[in-house]
């Protein structure tokens, strides 16, 4: 059963690639969702798919890339209940 993964991270996650390299790792892992800025400075991300591809991103997540510094990550399970056809990166 697909699972989601939500997340809400923080630190110096803006301007630095997060985003697009959080896209990449995604979608290398298979699965789907969206990630996006939020104007309080922090990334979320939405990723729905297996339990294992899911738990590599989210420790991926905790790095980022190498210019970035991940201060927290806000994470939420549940069960993937609409599953996007994609990952996409959002504005």
């Amino acid at each position: 059963m697909p699972q989601e993964l939500h997340l809400f991270i923080s630190g110096r996650v803006q301007g630095v690639s997060y985003r697009a390299n959080a896209a990449a790792m995604a979608r290398r892992l298979g699965l789907k969702g969206w990630v996006r800025n939020l104007p309080d400075g922090r990334v979320e991300l939405l990723a729905q798919g297996e339990e294992k591809p899911l738990k590599s991103l989210l420790a991926w997540a905790h790095q980022g890339p190498a210019t970035a510094r991940v201060d927290h990550v806000e994470t939420q399970w549940a069960a993937a209940t609409r599953l996007a056809a994609d990952f996409e990166t959002l504005a």
